[in-house]
């Protein structure tokens, strides 16, 4: 699909990951150690305030509650396991457009051009 992925093992790596470089997209784990999804968010939403960076929650559990407490967070999207991936891509696609669609729509690259 043409995306860039970085991974974190831990709510306080997420946050810190987002400090270093803003992504297009967060996919959150709600049940990860040290900081979970929820708070993880919270963090990142507070210091980013001024961008809004498209956050997707995951996780194990399909209660409504916790669906509900994603998106008081401020999460995007709401999708418990296991994931439906297309369903999963078709959310992506809304929030940040295909990455390969935008990169052949705007012409070829500059180092593609001196090919």
């Amino acid at each position: 699909h043409g995306y860039t992925v970085e991974t974190a093992s831990n709510g306080l790596e997420a946050v810190a990951s987002v400090s270093r470089s803003v992504p297009s997209l967060i996919l959150m784990d709600v049940n990860m150690p040290e900081l979970d999804g929820f708070e993880a968010t919270l963090q990142i939403r507070a210091t980013h305030a001024d961008s809004h960076i498209p956050v997707i929650a995951l996780t194990a559990y399909a209660l409504p509650s916790d669906e509900a407490r994603a998106r008081a967070v401020g999460c995007d999207a709401f999708h418990s396991k296991p994931v439906d991936f297309d369903k999963l891509f078709c959310q992506i696609r809304e929030l940040v457009g295909d990455a390969t669609a935008e990169q052949a729509d705007s012409g070829p690259t500059a180092e593609q051009a001196q090919l």
